[in-house]
């Protein structure tokens, strides 16, 4: 996004992902499948054999060869980017309109101004006192 001017902010995200080792893809994945694998035994249930099978050749592909899992690697990665700028938006949304919405209507509904953003017509100024008075100006040297 071009700056226009209207915004302090830069919007462009140029910012490259690094993503983990294969040897570490691997592993995580070698973990999973164990836990996929075993989820069904303290219930008294046979093992899921399909899913240690997937753990052990993750675990050996991960410790001899764990170039050979780079593509996979770069494969979840890509997904992961993928589900980050489909769900973030979503959630940040939701988030919006299911807590701050419906706080400002309330807000709205009840007469609350937290803001005193209301225009008053008699008021000679907006100035709001601070009593007590706030510290001596002296007492702030050099704030930038």
């Amino acid at each position: 996004m071009a700056d226009n001017g209207t915004t302090h902010e830069s919007f462009d995200r140029n910012e490259s992902v690094e993503g983990s080792s294969d040897r570490a893809f691997g592993i995580v994945f070698t973990v999973v499948f164990a836990i996929i694998g075993l989820w069904p035994l303290p219930w008294g249930d046979s093992p899921h054999w399909w899913a240690l099978v997937i753990a052990a050749v993750f675990l050996l592909t991960a410790l001899i060869i764990p170039k050979s899992l780079a593509p996979l690697n770069r494969a979840w990665m890509r997904f992961g980017l993928l589900l980050h700028k489909v769900v973030n938006p979503l959630i940040m949304g939701l988030v919006f309109f299911l807590t701050v919405t419906p706080t400002a209507l309330i807000m709205r509904a009840l007469g609350k101004d937290p803001l005193k953003r209301r225009l008053d017509k008699d008021a000679t100024t907006y100035w709001i006192d601070r009593t007590p008075p706030g510290p001596d100006p002296d007492s702030m040297p050099r704030q930038f």
